[in-house]
């Protein structure tokens, strides 16, 4: 018989082999947390961190999120220009790239200066009958006979040199903020009786004797500190006269937009942009003649309703249109109880008699009896 067959004819005894995996299953099954094998809780631990999709999700979102960062800090990363100045988040970013303190007043300004190029180029429609409107309150100013036809900034130094004069509008207007302008006029007055028109008299004299000399305007004693330091400016980097820049005259401390703008008109007779104090500003939301960005609600500051009517007011209308309307202001378009009764164009203007007018002289007397 071949032996291949004789062998597939004998049966061996089965033999039962333990089974090492199941009795290692189960006797990690059975057993309590302190027998456990330490090499196998080792193994657990790393086979669950290893496969956590979650850690490893919120890992290249921080990577994501640190890359658009660094994108936007390096400027790379492309940004949308929300209204006409910087947002606060614009700044954030600006601060950490280190820019030496000296230099962040001429950073600040040069952003505003190159805004007020860019409000000059967008055009917008004009509103309409706005030309009759204008010439109806021109007609109206004709008399006179507001403050700030005699007593404005305009009107200091006007007996002065050029250069004097020029310093003499730089102290006015730093003054004028927030103060009437008879008491504006009134503490030119004062200091140039006593010599103080000039930048090196008013370097020598302390500051709490030309915070005297200026009460009461708004702030004097802030004021006194501002004027002193432009003042040494003045000397140090201008040879005594004022600068003649807007992006120079923003970094001094104490002067706005609305100031400097003011300045460069008067001074300089370089008009670059609408100077809109309080008077500009609420007069040209009650004509319906500015709004805020993108929307037809009313502008909320002053550097609002600059950069919306530079959109469509002539540019030979910038200079005239601040004594304007200032002195309509005081006048007749008043900030409370304006008196729509006497206005001119009360028939073209859309707040006309919706705010309180003031009462009847007469009426007062009636009631008062």
């Amino acid at each position: 018989m071949p032996l291949a067959l004789l062998l597939s004819r004998i049966r061996l005894p089965a033999v039962k082999m333990p089974s090492t995996r199941s009795n290692a299953s189960a006797r990690l099954v059975r057993a309590s947390p302190a027998d456990l094998n330490p090499v196998v809780r080792e193994v657990k631990r790393e086979s669950s961190v290893s496969f956590d999709v979650s850690k490893c999700e919120s890992t290249a979102s921080v990577k994501r999120k640190r890359v658009k960062r660094e994108l936007e800090v390096n400027g790379e990363y492309p940004k949308k220009q929300v209204g006409f100045v910087p947002d606060i988040e614009d700044f954030r970013y600006d601060r950490t790239k280190a820019v030496p303190s000296s230099s962040k007043a001429t950073l600040s300004s040069v952003k505003v200066e190159e805004k007020v190029r860019v409000s000059s180029v967008m055009k917008a429609k004009a509103p309409e009958n706005w030309e009759a409107v204008l010439g109806g309150i021109k007609n109206m100013r004709l008399s006179g006979q507001a403050p700030v036809d005699t007593k404005g900034c305009e009107k200091a130094g006007s007996l002065l040199p050029p250069k004097e004069r020029r310093f003499a509008v730089l102290i006015s207007t730093m003054m004028s903020s927030q103060t009437k302008d008879e008491v504006t006029h009134a503490a030119v007055e004062r200091l140039s009786e006593n010599g103080l028109l000039d930048p090196d008299a008013i370097v020598r004299i302390d500051e709490a004797t030309l915070a005297n000399l200026i009460k009461p305007v708004g702030f004097y004693q802030r004021k006194a500190q501002f004027i002193k330091e432009a003042s040494k400016i003045c000397l140090e980097r201008f040879g005594g006269d004022i600068p003649d820049s807007l992006n120079e005259l923003l970094a001094l401390r104490g002067v706005g937009p609305k100031m400097a703008h003011l300045v460069m008109s008067i001074a300089w007779k370089n008009t670059q942009g609408i100077c809109v104090d309080t008077h500009v500003h609420r007069i040209s939301n009650r004509l319906g003649w500015v709004f805020r960005e993108g929307t037809k609600q009313k502008t909320t500051t002053p550097e609002q309703t600059r950069m919306s009517l530079e959109k469509w007011l002539p540019k030979d209308e910038w200079e005239p249109i601040n004594p304007l309307l200032v002195g309509f202001g005081q006048t007749i378009c008043t900030p409370l109880r304006p008196k729509c009764d006497m206005c001119g164009i009360n028939n073209l203007c859309p707040s006309a008699y919706k705010e309180s007018s003031s009462p009847n002289p007469k009426q007062k007397k009636t009631r008062s009896s």
